[in-house]
């Protein structure tokens, strides 16, 4: 395994952390600020349009996008292998309310911009890949309900009928990122178009639907440990009442939409679990700065045994799960998401549950400060907590690894 990096990369990992630092950092009050006096909370503070048309103008755009050979205009990307992108995506989890979607690679139009050029038609991608890879649009991906454990695919109840030219799409959906976003336009709806076939993975298909779509009913935000993670549009319930879209939003064949997901979420995974890295550094960032300038107890917390027991523990995990991370990026880009499948799920449940650990023990060096708003703290241990369900939660993974495992020995 070469896990070095070429030239292209380290140049573009230079500008990034000069991005971070120039323009990140110092919006993260001004979005704040400007958040507090806008007549909807959902609104987009000015300071993100600034950011995005400055990474945009750096060249900083679209790197999250691995395979250009099929989209329709390749400058939109910047055609990095998982492995290349790997260390941008780290240093954009040090901010994730703001660097990911000041280069446009934010979930969860990440998945859907990767599921369109991969699987949409040449007018599905004209109509809605083109303005997403712009930045012009947002999306959403209907896929969780409240009813069922969709943690398992084969579960969900939407239903998608056909009637003559068009599907018509009843179902009740929720925790749907993004879809309380201004810009949201569309939403990649999951459900079953053949509910009584033989092969449980061949019964549910994918299609797009217009945020506008008569029938298209957002319900409510749902809060995430109180918060509404207004920059990412929030997590909506979404109610779909006989919403009728044309034959041609169909995304792929009927009875793909198990595969079509499970595409989507092995890259969904690894990205998550690269900003995770990224989440801890900041952590680790702070509490090395609190050590050093808080006194208790008559010296320095850098003094105390407990914490620096954490800082080098923490260091110690976040080196482990880098190369962990690396080594599955590397596998996805030489072998492929299927031949890298026992590490995805590896990164899965050691990333989010580690992070979680030091996220944790920074709250607690920094005592009250740690839990309030003037600190990232609590924002990104509720983020990476969350991380432990969403895309499925340990326990599936679990299962499966070990299932695997053992399968050598029977």
């Amino acid at each position: 395994m070469d896990f070095s990096f070429d030239a292209r990369t380290e140049e573009l990992r230079d500008r990034l952390l000069a991005f971070m630092d120039e323009h990140v950092y110092p919006a993260e009050a001004t979005a704040a600020e400007q958040r507090a006096n806008l007549a909807s909370p959902w609104d987009v503070p000015p300071v993100v349009e600034e950011l995005k048309a400055e990474a945009r103008r750096q060249g900083l755009w679209n790197l999250f996008l691995a395979d250009q050979h099929s989209l329709p205009d390749p400058v939109h990307g910047a055609g990095l292998t998982n492995l290349q992108y790997a260390p941008l995506a780290e240093i954009t989890g040090r901010s994730p309310q703001l660097a990911p979607t000041a280069l446009n690679c934010a979930a969860p139009d990440t998945g859907n911009m990767e599921v369109l050029a991969q699987f949409g038609s040449a007018e599905q991608r004209k109509l809605w890949l083109e303005p997403l890879l712009a930045g012009e649009i947002r999306s959403a991906f209907a896929m969780t309900e409240p009813e069922v454990a969709s943690s398992d695919a084969t579960n969900i109840e939407t239903r998608i009928e056909r009637d003559g030219d068009e599907y018509v799409i009843t179902g009740r959906k929720w925790y749907i990122s993004g879809a309380l976003h201004p810009d949201c336009r569309v939403l990649i709806v999951m459900g079953q178009t053949d509910p009584d076939g033989a092969d449980v993975r061949r019964r549910q298909s994918m299609v797009l639907v217009p945020r506008d779509t008569p029938g298209v009913h957002v319900r409510r935000a749902m809060r995430v440990y109180g918060y509404e993670d207004h920059y990412h549009g929030g997590h909506a319930e979404v109610v779909l009442e006989g919403v009728r879209v044309p034959v041609g939003n169909l995304i792929g064949e009927e009875g793909g939409g198990f595969a079509i997901a499970q595409a989507r979420l092995g890259p969904g995974r690894i990205h998550h679990c690269m900003r995770l890295i990224g989440m801890a550094e900041r952590a680790i960032e702070l509490m090395c700065r609190r050590a050093v300038a808080r006194t208790a107890f008559g010296k320095p917390l850098a003094e105390q045994g407990v914490v620096r027991e954490w800082i080098a523990d923490a260091r110690v995990a976040v080196e482990q799960l880098r190369l962990l991370v690396l080594k599955t990026a590397w596998l996805m880009d030489t072998v492929g998401n299927r031949g890298a499948h026992t590490e995805i799920q590896a990164i899965k449940i050691a990333t989010p549950r580690t992070v979680v650990g030091i996220l944790d023990q920074a709250v607690q060096l920094h005592g009250a400060a740690g839990v309030s708003q003037d600190l990232p703290l609590a924002e990104l241990w509720a983020a990476a907590r969350t991380l432990r369900l969403a895309d499925g939660p340990d326990e599936v993974h679990q299962r499966s690894l070990a299932r695997r495992e053992l399968a050598r020995y029977r």
